[in-house]
């Protein structure tokens, strides 16, 4: 629960958090009559504010907190922060910047909203975002509190899932796959181009069964489908991703084809082809919402090289979808993910390269840019010895 006062009296609501923040124990309300300036002091000194006037305003008030923070620093001091970071580890740089990140949030995450038990929100020229919430969080039964920036993000979300997001074409149609909030979304297409284009193993003609371990949105189980394997099962332990991967094969008219399972990694049986995407990063994630992209201590990426030769019928192969710029930031090498396919008893076939192409890669101003740049995502076809 969270506690304010409020016209003399003594409120308390519940504290919603998917970034797993404790309630607020500083907490005054605003209105419109905030200005930016003492808004971003409060921040800060580590009082939130419990907005009451018109929600616009509110999300004016939140850009200018956000340009307050990402305020540039003045040429000397980025000049001198420039030098320090050339002599820098790549490690002590991602560290640096994770804790920049987690301040940030931190600071931005200090205006709140109130929203009813029906997801309403009562304030001046609110959006309607029952249906967001629900789709987020579920039915619930007393109002809550919630960071005016998480809702944008439930808001934006909700936006993702109705419009789709463009994977591949078939047959002059567009496919699209639907994220829901909480799952990561395919935006990095060059890992679906890599499962387009590797050669399907030789064990596929006699059995054609996939696994796709962590099936997310159900991206990668579509587009074996689209490849003509004929039973895909794919595991995932979020019930978010569970429900996300459903739908989107529901939509597309696979469900005849793939069988969605929650378990821990691998279903039962054997198949000719096991494809996996692990979280890319072997760190400690700060929120749920991170676990797409945080892998602490490779727990994914090691129960996957480990069960598969269990797993894959003769001649079948795995194909591992990972990233390098783990290697680029320090955070783990090439000869140790050499050694844990060899201790697992596998073998490598081949390796398909490609060069990512999102924004972050192009942008010289991020923290991260210099590794990003070198980042090379792979598709290692694996089998057993």
């Amino acid at each position: 629960m969270i506690h304010w006062e409020e016209g003399g009296e003594q409120l308390s609501a519940r504290w919603h958090s998917e970034n797993g923040i404790r309630p607020h124990q500083k907490v005054v309300i605003a209105d419109d009559t905030l200005t930016a300036d003492i808004a971003y002091r409060l921040a800060c000194e580590g009082t939130a504010m419990l907005y009451r006037g018109d929600f616009q305003n509110a999300r004016q008030l939140l850009q200018a907190l956000i340009r307050r923070v990402d305020k540039p620093p003045k040429k000397a001091k980025r000049a001198d922060r420039l030098e320090k970071t050339k002599n820098q580890a790549p490690l002590d740089i991602f560290n640096l910047h994770r804790l920049s990140q987690s301040q940030r949030a931190r600071i931005l995450g200090m205006l709140l909203i109130e929203v009813d038990a029906k997801h309403h929100i009562s304030l001046r020229r609110a959006p309607e975002v029952s249906q967001a919430c629900l789709e987020a969080y579920g039915p619930c039964d007393q109002p809550y509190i919630i960071s005016l920036r998480e809702l944008l993000g439930v808001i934006s979300a909700h936006e993702w899932r109705k419009k789709g997001v463009p994977i591949l074409a078939r047959d002059d149609e567009e496919i699209r796959i639907h994220p829901h909030y909480g799952v990561f979304s395919p935006i990095r297409g060059e890992y679906i181009e890599l499962v387009l284009k590797a050669p399907l193993p030789t064990a596929i003609q006699k059995n054609s069964i996939a696994f796709d371990i962590g099936i997310g949105t159900g991206v990668l189980s579509v587009v074996l489908a689209m490849r003509d394997i004929q039973q895909i099962i794919g595991t995932d332990q979020s019930e978010r991703a569970l429900a996300c991967a459903n739908e989107n094969v529901e939509r597309l008219g696979l469900a005849s084809r793939i069988q969605v399972l929650k378990a821990n990694l691998f279903p039962s049986g054997k198949a000719a082809l096991i494809v996996c995407n692990p979280p890319w990063l072997p760190a400690r994630p700060s929120s749920s919402l991170e676990h797409a992209v945080y892998d602490p201590e490779s727990q994914m990426l090691k129960g996957f090289l480990d069960g598969l030769s269990e797993h894959l019928l003769p001649a079948g192969e795995g194909w591992l979808i990972l990233s390098d710029l783990a290697e680029h930031l320090g955070l783990r090498t090439r000869d140790e993910l050499l050694a844990l396919i060899e201790q697992a008893g596998l073998k490598v076939i081949n390796r398909l390269d490609t060069k990512p192409h999102h924004s972050k890669v192009f942008d010289k101003t991020d923290a991260l840019h210099a590794a990003r740049a070198k980042e090379v995502t792979s598709l290692w076809r694996l089998a057993a010895k």
